[in-house]
Formats: C-alpha cells, sequence, structure tokens
C-alpha cells in the first residue's frame, strides 16, 4: 500500500526518512518551499524516495496517510480536507485533546471521516532520532485487529519497531497526558528542586495519568507500555521534549518561544477542564494548567502539592 504523509513539521520528515528506507513516500506540507532539506530538522537531507508537495489532492492518492499535525490544528484540517481523506487508513500523531470538544484525535477522525480506518501511532520518540535511524519502538493502536496488522508491517521498518494494540484509547491518552506530566518535571528541574522531587513528579504523574485514562475507557497495562509509560520517562528526563523545555522555562523565569508547540499546555487545560467533570482528583495536572497560564508560581504549586492530606500510596 502506497503511503502519504500530512504534515512536513520535524516528526512528518522524519516519519518519511523512516519510511523511505521501504519504498516511495508522499511528504506534503503548506510550505515546503525549502525542498530537500527541511529547517525543523536541520542536518537532515530527505532521501530521493521522498515526494515533497504542497498538492493535498496529490498526497491523499495514497492509500495509507499519516496525519502529522499538531493537536489543535487537527480539527479545523479535518474540517476543511475531509473529504479528501475518507475512506482511508488514517493513522494519527498528534499528542492532545482537542480544547473545544475535550476529545482525543482519532475521535476527530473518526466523526470528520466515518468511512476511514482510523489508528493512533505514539510513543517514546524524537523527531531528531528517527531521521538518523537510531533505534525507536513506537505503539500502533488500532481497535480493528486485522487492520492494526497490516498496518503495523506496513509501517515497521529495520529501526522502527511498531507493538500492537487495540487499545485506542489508552495509547491515545498516554502520549497526550505525558506531555502535562513533562512540563511539571520541566519545571521542577527548572527551579533546582533537585532529581528526587523530580522522580516524585513523575511516579505521581503517571498515577494521575492511569487514573483519568482508566476512568475514560483505556486499559491500565496500555498506560504502562510504550504509549504511556515509555513516552512519560523520554519526556520527562530530556531537553529535546519541547514540553519538558517549556517547563523548564517556568521553573528558572526564563522566556520561552511562545511560536513553539507545547501540547501539554493545551491538554493540561482540557485534562483539568475533564477531571472537574468527572469529580477526578488530578493534582498535578491542575497545577500545570494553573503555571502554564501564569496563575501560580512553581514554588506555590510545589507548597500546594508537598502539603496535601497525607494518603495511602
Amino acid at each position: 500500500m502506497s503511503v502519504a504523509i500530512l504534515g512536513a513539521g520535524a516528526f512528518g520528515s522524519a516519519l518519511a526518512v523512516a519510511l523511505a528506507a521501504k519504498g516511495p513516500v508522499t511528504l506534503w506540507g503548506r510550505d515546503v518551499g525549502w525542498g530537500r532539506s527541511n529547517p525543523r530538522l536541520p542536518g537532515v537531507t530527505l532521501p530521493d524516495r521522498i515526494a515533497v508537495t504542497d498538492d493535498l489532492i496529490t498526497a491523499c492518492r495514497a492509500q495509507t496517510l499519516l496525519l502529522a499535525l499538531p493537536a489543535q490544528v487537527l480539527r479545523p484540517f479535518l474540517d476543511q480536507h475531509a473529504a479528501a481523506l475518507n475512506g482511508r487508513a488514517l493513522v494519527n500523531t498528534a499528542k492532545g485533546i482537542d480544547l473545544t470538544r475535550l476529545t482525543g484525535p482519532s475521535h476527530l477522525i473518526a466523526q470528520a471521516c466515518p468511512d476511514a480506518m482510523v489508528a493512533t501511532l505514539t510513543g517514546p520518540s524524537f523527531a531528531a532520532d528517527i531521521a538518523r535511524g537510531l533505534p525507536t519502538a513506537l505503539t500502533l493502536a488500532c481497535p480493528d485487529a486485522r487492520t492494526g496488522a497490516q498496518l503495523q508491517h506496513q509501517l515497521s521498518t529495520q529501526v522502527l519497531r511498531l507493538y500492537r494494540t487495540t487499545d485506542l484509547i489508552g495509547a491515545e491518552l498516554g502520549g497526550a497526558l505525558k506531555n502535562v506530566i513533562a512540563i511539571a518535571a520541566g519545571a521542577v528541574i527548572g527551579a533546582g528542586l533537585g532529581e528526587s522531587a523530580r522522580a516524585a513528579i513523575i511516579t505521581r504523574g503517571f498515577a494521575e495519568m492511569t487514573r483519568l485514562a482508566t476512568e475514560l475507557g483505556a486499559r491500565a497495562e496500555t498506560l504502562a507500555g510504550l504509549s504511556g509509560l515509555g513516552d512519560l520517562t523520554l519526556t520527562c528526563s530530556s531537553t529535546q521534549s519541547r514540553n519538558f523545555r517549556f517547563g523548564q522555562a517556568l521553573g528558572s523565569g526564563v522566556d520561552f518561544d511562545r511560536s513553539t508547540t507545547v501540547e501539554g499546555a493545551a491538554t493540561a487545560g482540557a485534562v483539568t477542564e475533564i477531571a472537574r467533570q468527572r469529580a477526578l482528583d488530578l493534582p498535578i495536572a491542575a497545577m500545570v494548567d494553573r503555571l502554564a497560564k501564569g496563575g501560580i508560581s512553581v514554588e506555590n504549586a510545589m507548597d500546594n502539592l508537598m502539603t496535601r492530606p497525607l494518603k495511602e500510596e
């Protein structure tokens, strides 16, 4: 089956590089005048097997389309282009929750394209690592096991290993919620609160992720896999993570480039609203939401977390 990637940012371009090792790939973007050297992926030249285009109709002739678009951009894109996408295998790579509808990307895709086969590709990965051909393992989540198996074989390469699950909700929420915790971890390090505090944030953050995800229908074991714990570990421990760097800037009081996409900030707001509606206790997510909006300092946020009533783990 032919493959096209919609979204020529760093991650979409990196996936194109990885998949080009197996055959021709189409990479679509609105602004691709940079030719074969994407400025968002420094030092990487796109192989000749990648056809770069700004013509969406041409890209959508592929049977499998990977939607490598930011979570908050996805819904407007679907509203405009659903007819061109419908009826194909649509693989989401966004990690977030739509602020308007409080739902994940795959649900938005399924609503807009009812005849499409919807899946999500997620897990611990940085675009630079994938583009350089470094070994990476991801989760491919698809409710239809047969379609999932086909996509798993189609999108796996010698250096990109995909594990399959039918738990689309769990895989998608793991990828979205870990960004919130990564902001908290970055804030802890930026404020100089130490590695022990970061370990506590990661551990208790994972508990919050699991609590919310299972409330929304996910399987707990999915959160313990690549799409949850694996991605959480990566993004909470590396400055390659935009969400971690954003938190680090908040913690240290330095300016952050607001043009940089930080999915975790928007997701924290969505998570806080979902928690309110369902009476769930998600204190770290609530503090991240307030931090991102400038409503509390890191010191006060930490005091609020540390002085909560004592409880069993």
